[in-house]
Formats: structure tokens, sequence, C-alpha cells
């Protein structure tokens, strides 16, 4: 897991369905959950919600607040 992966969590938001707009980060961990079901998609969309996935799965989402508090600051 590297460091830019994480901050794109952060910036890139679900291009389409119900949380279409919302960030990567924020999307709730039952649709997470479903997209681990069903199949990521293809390419980097997938992997940031894989990776989303595997976060939220193993309670790691604070890994993210540094980041998160790092974008506020800047």
């Amino acid at each position: 897991m590297n460091s830019e992966k994480l901050a794109l969590l952060l910036t890139r938001e679900m291009p389409y369905g119900k949380y279409k707009g919302r960030k990567i980060a924020d999307l709730p961990g039952h649709y997470l959950g479903w997209f681990a079901r069903e199949g990521f998609p293809s390419g980097e969309l997938g992997g940031l919600i894989a990776l989303m996935y595997e976060l939220d799965h193993n309670n790691l989402r604070m890994l993210l607040d540094p980041l998160r508090q790092a974008q506020r600051s800047a």
C-alpha cells in the first residue's frame, strides 16, 4: 500500500451509481462489500474501490485521517 493510492481515495469520485460524486474514501461499507461480492470494476477505479474495501473491512479507515488533515491544511 502506498501513500499515493491512499491520497487518491480522498480525491477520486465515484463516477456512477447511487453514490455518484462521492469520494471513494467516503463510500459506505455495505456498498464496498457489494463490490467485493459482485466484482470490482476494471482499471484504476476498481483498484481504488478494492483498496477502500480492504481498509473498511479491516477497520483501518483511520489511516486516511492524517491525509484528510493535510488536505484541510493545504
